[in-house]
């Protein structure tokens, strides 16, 4: 049916999960595909979007009444469970809306690792605005998601992640030596900013420009939450990163980059330390990381941007 993944997306889940691991379940995604289309109230093709993400297929379907959607099939591992879960508890407020679909196919379609959710346009992100453009609108934007995590959510906390990132961070610093004291840096700041967390809110986890789609409803809604529960903090520090590859090669980097850590700071009444230590830990994390899976000017990028705070 013409649903090939995007080779963005083969090339991503070989570098995050292993070559194996990616090619065992790209192996089963025609047939997890075929569920999903037909679990979803007679759903049609229209085509995969593509150069897509770097978690999941997405594919633009319309319903039986003509309604664009898109449909969403990603991995276990990536979590499609817990990213319902968000989207059902802000239930459209700042993000994308998942949309009803009638039982029993709505447990087919999940149990698929699919996601119906109403057509935004992949092709238009915030990354498409200039720059203080672009940051007023997320910032904007990442305010409405934070709310109080539903009772009895199953999402981790900053604390339970940053610890279990902070394994990889350790064994990057034991395998290179020249990225042992921004590593080290980044895990006695993440240890000073655990014990002393100020709140629990429900988090994107994952926000950026590039996760903030135009849309009809409203202007522009986020798309692909890894939610957590913790401080704003955490989740506005992977924004003031964003575009690092474009400080970088200004002579002004470094400047600029701290007066996006007050400047957002101010602007969504955020302790400044507190993003100052979140921003560090996150950069160093993303580099490390990133030099792990061979993405090596990505984490060359992140490592230096490090490096400035």
């Amino acid at each position: 049916m013409g649903c090939e993944p995007p080779q963005r997306l083969v090339r991503a889940l070989g570098e995050m999960y292993g070559d194996a691991a990616a090619a065992d379940w790209l192996a089963g995604l025609p047939a997890l595909t075929e569920r999903a289309l037909t679990a979803g109230d007679g759903l049609t093709v229209e085509r995969v979007a593509a150069p897509g993400g770097r978690s999941s297929l997405v594919v633009l379907v319309r319903r039986a009444d003509g309604t664009p959607a898109a449909l969403k099939i990603a991995p276990p591992v990536a979590g499609p469970d817990l990213e319902r879960a968000a989207l059902e508890h802000w239930n459209g407020w700042g993000a994308v809306k998942p949309l009803d679909t009638p039982e029993p196919a709505g447990e087919q379609l999940g149990a698929s690792g699919a996601l119906l959710l109403e057509r935004l346009h992949p092709e238009m992100s915030l990354r498409s605005l200039p720059e203080a453009k672009a940051q007023l609108e997320a910032a904007g934007t990442l305010r409405r998601l934070w709310v109080e995590p539903p009772a009895g959510h199953g999402f981790a906390t900053v604390a339970e992640r940053t610890g279990a990132q902070s394994d990889g961070m350790r064994a990057a610093a034991a395998a290179d030596p020249e990225v042992a004291a921004l590593v080290d840096a980044a895990l006695a700041v993440r240890a000073e900013l655990v014990g002393g967390e100020p709140e629990r809110l429900l988090l994107h986890g994952n926000f950026r420009q590039s996760k903030v789609l135009s849309g009809e409803r409203a202007p522009w809604l986020t798309v692909g939450p890894e939610p957590l529960v913790g401080e704003r903090a955490y989740d506005l520090a992977r924004l003031v990163r964003d575009r690092a590859e474009d400080l970088i090669a200004s002579p002004g980097g470094p400047a600029t980059a701290r007066r996006r850590v007050k400047k957002l700071a101010e602007s969504l009444e955020v302790e400044q330390a507190r993003l100052h230590g979140w921003t560090l830990f996150r950069a160093v994390e993303s580099g490390t990381r990133a030099l792990a899976e061979g993405r090596r000017q990505m984490g060359e990028v992140n490592l230096e941007f490090a490096g400035w705070l």
